[in-house]
Order: C-alpha cells, then sequence, then structure tokens
C-alpha cells in the first residue's frame, strides 16, 4: 500500500487502484517538516534568558551615559561661573547671569543652582547641599541635577538624594552623591 497523502491530524490515507483494491508498491514515508512544540519552547526560553541579560546592561548603559553627560554639564558650567568669580568676586546670582539658564540636565529637568553668601542666614542654610555628617559640602554655591527620580534632599543622606549629579567640595568632586 503506497501512502500518498497525509490527513490533516497526521493520519495517512491509503489510496486505492480503480478496481478498489488498495494500491502496492515501494512504500513512501511522509515526514511533515517544521519544528516541534519542544523545539520551539527551547528556543523562546532562550530568547527570554538572553533578553534577561542584555536589556538591563543596556538600561544601565542608557544610565551611566545621562550621569556622564550631567557630570561633563556640571563641569563646563563650574569653569565658565570660576570665569565669572574671578571678573566679579563673587558668584553670579543665577545660572542665566553665565548663559546656562535654559540649560536642562539629561532627563529634561534644569539644573538646580544656589548662591551661598552667608551660610549663617537661615534662608539659605535649609537649602544648602549637606555631606553624610550634615556639613555643608560647598562655601561658594551649590550647583547640581537632581538626577534620574527628579527627587532631591539637601543632605546626601535622604534617599532622595542619592542619584543626584552634585558639585561638591568647592568644585573639587562632580559626580553622582553615591560615589562622595
Amino acid at each position: 500500500m503506497v501512502y500518498r497523502d497525509i490527513h490533516p491530524f497526521g493520519r495517512r490515507i491509503a489510496r486505492a487502484n480503480a478496481s478498489g483494491a488498495p494500491e502496492t508498491g515501494v512504500h513512501e514515508t511522509n515526514r511533515t517538516s517544521g519544528f516541534t512544540l519542544i523545539e520551539i519552547l527551547i528556543v523562546m526560553g532562550l530568547i527570554a534568558t538572553l533578553s534577561m541579560i542584555i536589556v538591563p546592561r543596556l538600561l544601565g548603559y542608557a544610565q551611566r551615559n545621562k550621569n556622564q553627560q550631567a557630570i561633563v554639564d556640571i563641569t563646563k558650567m563650574n569653569a565658565d561661573i570660576a570665569v565669572y568669580i574671578n571678573d566679579y568676586t563673587v558668584p553670579p546670582d543665577s545660572l542665566a547671569d553665565v548663559g546656562y539658564g535654559n540649560l536642562r540636565d539629561p532627563w529634561g529637568r534644569p539644573y538646580e543652582y544656589l548662591k551661598i553668601i552667608d551660610s549663617s542666614d537661615p534662608s539659605i542654610g535649609g537649602k544648602q547641599r549637606k555631606d553624610h555628617s550634615l556639613v555643608p559640602v560647598n562655601s561658594d554655591y551649590d550647583l547640581y541635577s537632581v538626577g534620574p527620580d527628579g527627587k532631591t534632599g539637601a543632605p546626601f543622606t535622604d534617599s532622595k538624594s542619592r542619584d543626584d549629579i552634585v558639585r561638591a567640595s568647592n568644585g573639587a568632586f562632580i559626580g553622582p552623591v553615591y560615589e562622595f
């Protein structure tokens, strides 16, 4: 009997000859080509595993890139403010005085700036950025980005401040709070 056709559910259908008797001859084996369910599931598992490894790395790369851009921006502003201080002996009143009034951080928010004239002034003292010992980190001015979460607090110990990109130690440090 020669199996020529395959039923949609995988059963072989025998063909009869003109007299009604089943055909005889060489047996043909038909195997449908394709993938089994197990093979497809294994491939999907491999793709999912690779995605779980690669996607966080790509997101981490994008975050590091934005942090680096904020560091570059603050470094440039710090240099231009130093020139302003050299010319006028005091820090500018705002970032607009040195041409950065409209500059946004990599997350789309304006950079924060606070001119510190007298740290004993109660209106300034509460706004100054403070280190882990609650000592002000700058004596001239504070300049920072609130980071990806858009939240901040004056002390670096505040959990909202951990991702901020800051200028500290009067410009000797520029980077994320968690590295200070």
